[in-house]
């Protein structure tokens, strides 16, 4: 099974088969509208305006379970994203990404994933005390972390790279790249 066996909701609700992806090089990231991480929108955009034209695709999955920091229906964080980051990229439906209401393809994702930390740097020793002020555990398992994970996936549907909030945009796209050739 590979992420081309998933449908997800377009911004208007219609169904998406990610196999319309076949062949690309996809960047899967949960995001959020008024997190810390929001300005990670402008790279994004950056690194789809370079890649795009070589077989590159975001796809862009709004996501409110994190400090309710993507309020306002699909239409309004589109709005705020094209309005304020510029972004051209393709926006879906605003979803879970973990729990019982998770979408599939992120319980894929997950599944197939581990997390391995958020470095180091002022930005990882925040979020490792925010998580751990919830649940002490938070390490030990698979789940999304925060919002602006990031999910590289090769030309043949398969999950090459996971990458936290808190890992250097430079980094991310150099492993795009790599992908890419």
């Amino acid at each position: 099974m590979t992420v081309y066996d998933f449908k997800v909701k377009a911004q208007d609700g219609s169904e998406v088969s990610l196999s319309e992806y076949k062949g690309k090089v996809l960047l899967i990231v949960n995001t959020a509208t008024g997190c810390g991480f929001t300005p990670q929108y402008d790279d994004l955009q950056d690194i789809y305006t370079a890649h795009r034209k070589e077989g590159f695709e975001i796809l862009d999955f709004p996501c409110n379970q994190f400090g309710g920091q993507a309020p306002g229906d699909d239409e309004e964080i589109h709005s705020f994203c094209t309005g304020r980051y510029g972004i051209t990229f393709p926006q879906f439906s605003k979803i879970d990404v973990n729990g019982e209401n998770a979408a599939p393809l992120y319980n894929r994702l997950t599944e197939n994933t581990s997390f391995e930390g958020f470095g180091k740097g002022p930005k990882a020793l925040a979020m490792n005390a925010v998580l751990k002020a919830v649940d002490k555990n938070y390490k030990s398992d698979s789940s999304i972390k925060w919002n602006f994970t990031k999910f590289l996936i090769d030309r043949e549907g398969n999950i090459i790279g996971r990458y936290e909030p808190t890992e250097n945009m430079k980094n991310v796209a150099a492993k795009i790249e790599e992908a890419l050739k």
